[in-house]
């Protein structure tokens, strides 16, 4: 059953914006073009404070066809329409529909300081460089505890999250992973989370995943759905700033009041 009473939680902004003209390039050399407009500057060569630098260029990825982009598309959304659990179907679902919001989102990231500075650092989220032990021994309060109680109590790992496949573009490839593994830091209900996805990507598996798991509650849960989070989800959708240019990684230290705070977002409702 997808829960619906989130817990006490925050969702994610973007720091400062700063205004670049629309880049015209994209593929495999555009970070580096990107690095000669924008950064002026080269990296110190320390050490970044999520982990040692690794190769993130993605591997065994596909070039589809349109006939064989279509054809993924229709398996996948019937598969996840008959079981919404298959997590390998909606993931090739949002990599074969998704790629006009992931140029968006793309554009939405080089336009703001951090957003640049993810993809500069291309970060990974996975066990290897989150320590969920050591979080849930951090101080009460602080993101990274939050974050780690939130993983505990619904028994998530960091490295569920499914590789990409069917998207070719690096820039674009990198994008859709790292909204898939930033999707817990949110520590929001699922559907509640996956309304604000929608209005803030614009991601076509996003409005799948909030209507189609609609479907599968009850009266009472539809209504709480539809009267307390859809409405909130709304707001936050809309008033906040971009989720994708929060570097989650470097607040972990952060009280969690203080982040609520600064990035000016209530809580989610608390519904029992």
């Amino acid at each position: 059953m997808l829960r619906l009473s989130p817990l006490k939680c925050w969702a994610p902004t973007s720091l400062l914006y700063s205004r670049f003209p629309r880049l015209p390039f994209r593929g495999s050399e555009s970070l580096d073009k990107v690095h000669g407009i924008i950064f002026r500057y080269k990296t110190s060569g320390k050490i970044p404070f999520y982990g040692a630098a690794r190769d993130t260029r993605p591997t065994g990825l596909f070039s589809l066809s349109p006939l064989q982009r279509i054809s993924v598309a229709v398996h996948s959304a019937t598969t996840a329409l008959a079981d919404p659990s298959r997590a390998d179907a909606v993931a090739a679902l949002g990599e074969v529909t998704g790629h006009m919001a992931l140029y968006a989102m793309y554009d939405k990231m080089m336009l703001d300081p951090t957003g640049q500075r993810i993809l500069r650092d291309r970060p990974i989220v996975d066990s290897k460089i989150i320590d969920l032990n050591a979080l849930l021994k951090s101080d009460e309060g602080t993101f990274g505890h939050v974050y780690a109680k939130f993983m505990q109590s619904h028994g998530f790992d960091p490295d569920e999250r499914s590789n990409v496949r069917f998207i070719s573009d690096p820039e674009l490839s990198y994008i859709m992973l790292r909204y898939r593994q930033c999707h817990d830091f949110c520590v929001l209900g699922e559907l509640a989370l996956k309304w604000v996805e929608l209005l803030q990507t614009g991601l076509p598996v996003a409005a799948l995943s909030a209507t189609v798991g609609s479907l599968r509650l009850s009266l009472r849960e539809r209504d709480i759905l539809h009267n307390i989070y859809l409405p909130w989800a709304v707001q936050v959708g809309k008033n906040s700033t971009f989720l994708m240019n929060t570097y989650y990684e470097g607040e972990f230290e952060t009280n969690i009041h203080v982040l609520r705070e600064r990035i000016g977002i209530e809580p989610a409702p608390d519904v029992e």
